[in-house]
């Protein structure tokens, strides 16, 4: 199996990414925009995926936030709100917060696993900081950390409860940036005692079964290279100091944060301790080079991949359900006048 996550060109799979997909048997595969069209056609992509790997339990993911970051738009699905619309409403009633972040991930949990869908690249542990860069902004569950992963947690429960596997990101803190990776690299010069802010968070949820990095420089950790590509940051900083043992996958390995070859940067990414490279952008030559580039995926991998994957399913029933939940929300959100 090759340890990476591949993007998809379209709304449904060319005979070349077909015949690719089979040979190199990557690890899973991101839905983008691109690849939605409606929920008969989505749920028939990622059959078409499974049934080329003869797995049921595939990982499929998406960026599915709320707020601005959605690639399953209204009006075919139901819109969600940003992470800062819980932060809100927990300074007025902390439980109540808590528990409308989890009927939220909890409807739109279900949303995915109707689809198809295994994982959503969701929450936030980013702790927001005054001055950041915008790129993390609202889509924070606020700038304390207790506060932070407690609503992490219960996004967490809530996708669980939907058969969804969430992913905690973006490891090691993204809150603290001055620029958007996605088309720079950002640099944090924060000491290690002010990063202890950013940690706690992860540390907190570090049981999680899934988490992502940061293409981030942290000059307290590794001057020289992003969180992503750094030995120090995957080894010494999310799995020891953080103690997170679950699937470790990069943000997309083609933000402009990184720079190089693509492949290179799957493969130096790999070699850094992460199990899973993630490319999101279906060039097929980049995924051709990216599985030239690295190792099989490693034997902890293999084994935190499996266990990632096995409480996901599809629950039954999910219409019902999902208006019962999000009535729920919603009374809870009127309490601080937030509009789901």
């Amino acid at each position: 199996m090759t340890p990476a996550i591949f993007g998809l060109s379209g709304l449904t799979l060319t005979p070349d990414e077909r015949a690719f997909f089979a040979d190199a048997d990557p690890a899973g595969y991101i839905i983008f925009g691109r690849n939605v069209e409606n929920r008969a056609q989505l749920r028939a992509l990622t059959d078409d995926l499974r049934n080329i790997h003869g797995r049921d339990r595939l990982f499929i993911c998406i960026d599915q936030e709320g707020g601005r970051v959605a690639r399953m738009k209204a009006p075919e699905w139901l819109s969600y709100p940003s992470g800062a619309v819980f932060d809100a409403l927990y300074d007025l009633a902390p439980a109540s917060a808590i528990e409308a972040a989890r009927c939220n991930a909890h409807a739109l949990g279900l949303d995915l696993a109707e689809v198809g869908i295994s994982v959503d690249c969701l929450p936030l542990l980013d702790v927001r900081q005054p001055g950041a860069h915008d790129v993390i902004g609202d889509r924070a569950l606020g700038k304390e950390p207790l506060r932070v992963a407690a609503l992490g947690r219960a996004v967490l429960d809530g996708l669980a409860a939907a058969g969804v596997a969430g992913t905690i990101k973006h490891m090691p803190g993204h809150g603290r940036a001055g620029a958007d990776s996605h088309k720079e690299l950002p640099t944090v010069t924060a000491s290690e005692a002010e990063l202890e802010l950013d940690l706690a968070p992860f540390r907190a949820l570090s049981t999680a079964a899934i988490g992502m990095t940061a293409h981030v420089r942290y000059t307290a950790w590794d001057a020289e290279n992003p969180a992503t590509l750094s030995r120090f940051v995957v080894g010494e900083i999310i799995r020891k100091r953080i103690g997170f043992d679950g699937l470790l996958l990069t943000d997309d390995i083609d933000m402009q944060a990184l720079s190089g070859p693509v492949p290179d940067n799957a493969a130096r990414a790999i070699a850094a301790g992460c199990d899973l490279a993630l490319n999101c952008w279906a060039k097929l030559g980049d995924m051709i080079g990216i599985a030239q580039a690295v190792p099989t995926i490693s034997v902890e991998g293999a084994a935190r991949l499996e266990r990632a994957l096995a409480k996901t399913h599809v629950p039954s029933d999910h219409i019902a359900l999902q208006a019962e939940l999000l009535a729920h929300r919603d009374a809870l959100l009127a309490l601080a006048g937030a509009a789901a």
